[in-house]
């Protein structure tokens, strides 16, 4: 048995602990019962399928119970896991399946149709259904599981450095980039937010981010089973099953995107649920507006801003509650184990209310981008990790993430890249040009407004350039509108002056 393997520890200290329960389907664990399923399924992975130390799996699924006995399992094998956003279009999920070139890929029915049709191109060996049918050649996930030997011979040495995830972030030159999530990442963002929320084996969490994303497995799920706390899992959000989940089973942590805590301040019958035994709100992702901070403050709820990143485990900072209102805006000091410092554009460090680039270093750094040993030597150097971020630390010691270091938004908690979407909109044959700024949406925080130059002589409208995106990209990445222009901004080198149209189109 390796140290890395939680779930086991607890399953032999407290066996009748729950562990974990999924709201959607009512299947529930105590750590007992997860250990025997996660033995079930890595037998299964070993046995039938022959996955070895160092393979991948891909899994194309919404959230569920199921999911965190996927990379569970896959910590008995040294399988490696890679997460797929099930809101990607085809060809983006090809992008990233011959990237990464899994072994088998688990999915959900409702995917089958992508799945079908990207089979004759993809470099998958088996394909595993989470679901009660199965095509042909395939494997069901239950039958897999009931057949299987629960017994794991020649457990793997992991260390820390090893790949527990790879999970892809879109690039800045317009292709996704796996960031290698490992083993050492994992454990120190449990033990650095366990200790920032004083998490402990009592605690319930009721974790609603996606499971594809690093979120969903690192907040607070993956803290709360290192703790040997209970899991709550929902398959999507919805306000009043959210707020009715926490008042029955008595919540006590809880991480949500600034959408998410919008929509809860919006929902007419907030006021009737008795939330009290939330002792820890969280929010990361992306901004929380102090005055979102402040409407809650008045409810008697206290929001804790964060800030991490896929490539850091996630959690970099938390502000504590002491602070949370009065420094609204800021996401606090680093988490133990976790060092930050803010550098020029030449490195040098500098000093209180001066901008610069966020770096950071310790254990939840990741050890690189799968595949991409040019990004791996430009994101880390000398052992820190330079974030593309913009922050800046007051007297105090209190950080606070000023820009996007690049011209990357947040759309409803996701990462959007600009390269991307305009690489999809210049194939257009009526497009010369084209920009995407990020600009404030009511509800989605951020949405695209993408600035079109049409060739002479050609006419498009909005809504063709609209449509053209479907299909191609994911719809959150798909700009809400279009703003025509006779020419972009550009530096003499031939750049596009993005800082001059957020500030003229911005708005």
């Amino acid at each position: 048995m390796n140290h890395f393997d939680w779930i086991k520890r607890h399953a032999a200290r407290t066996p009748n602990k729950l562990a974990l329960f999924d709201a959607h389907t009512g299947q529930q664990f105590t750590y007992a019962q997860l250990e025997k399923r996660i033995i079930q399924l890595a037998g299964f992975m070993r046995g039938q399928l022959g996955l070895q130390q160092g393979d991948r799996i891909s899994i194309l699924a919404q959230n569920s119970a199921e999911y965190f006995v996927v990379l569970f399992a896959c910590a008995k094998l040294g399988v490696i896991l890679n997460t797929l956003n099930w809101r990607l279009t085809a060809p983006e999920i090809q992008f990233i399946l011959d990237d990464c070139t899994p072994r088998t890929l688990f999915y959900e029915p409702q995917f089958a149709e992508v799945v079908v049709e990207l089979k004759p191109t993809l470099p998958c060996k088996n394909y595993v259904v989470m679901g009660a049918k199965a095509g042909e050649n395939e494997f069901v996930y239950a039958e897999g599981i009931a057949s299987a030997i629960n017994t794991i011979t020649s457990p793997p040495t992991l260390t820390y450095d090893d790949i527990w995830a790879i999970i892809y972030t879109s690039g800045t030159t317009g292709q996704p980039k796996g960031a290698q999530v490992t083993y050492g990442n994992f454990f120190y963002n449990a033990v650095g937010m366990g200790q920032a929320i004083q998490l402990t084996s009592d605690d319930i969490n009721l974790n609603v981010l996606p499971t594809f994303h690093i979120g969903g497995l690192g907040l607070y799920a993956g803290p709360t089973f290192h703790a040997g706390g209970t899991v709550i899992i929902m398959r999507a959000f919805d306000p009043a099953a959210y707020l009715q989940i926490v008042q029955a089973w008595r919540v006590t942590v809880a991480l949500l995107v600034p959408a998410i805590y919008l929509m809860l301040s919006q929902f007419p019958d907030f006021e009737q649920y008795d939330l009290s035994s939330v002792r820890s709100w969280a929010s990361g992702g992306s901004s929380l507006p102090p005055s979102l901070v402040h409407t809650f403050a008045e409810k008697g709820i206290i929001i804790q801003q964060g800030f991490g990143m896929t490539e850091t485990g996630p959690t970099v900072f938390l502000i504590d509650k002491e602070h949370a209102v009065a420094k609204a805006g800021s996401v606090g000091k680093p988490v133990l184990h976790t060092d930050v410092t803010i550098r020029d554009q030449q490195g040098k460090v500098l000093g209180p209310n001066e901008v610069g680039e966020l770096c950071i270093r310790g254990g939840n750094v990741t050890t690189g981008y799968w595949n991409r040993p040019g990004a791996t030597a430009k994101a880390l150097i000398d052992g820190w990790l330079h974030s593309g971020d913009a922050a800046m630390v007051d007297e105090d010691g209190f950080y606070t993430i000023v820009d996007r270091w690049k011209d990357m938004y947040i759309s409803g908690g996701e990462n959007v890249y600009p390269a991307e979407v305009e690489n999809v909109i210049y194939r257009h044959t009526a497009v010369a040009e084209v920009a995407v700024i990020g600009v404030p949406h009511p509800k989605w925080q951020e949405v695209g407004c993408a600035l079109v130059v049409a060739k002479a002589g050609q006419t498009v409208t909005e809504e063709e350039i609209i449509e053209y995106c479907q299909g191609k990209l994911a719809r959150y990445k798909i700009p809400k509108s279009v703003v025509f222009v006779d020419s972009l901004p550009r530096t003499a080198a031939g750049k596009v002056l993005k800082r001059e149209l957020r500030e003229t189109y911005g708005s």
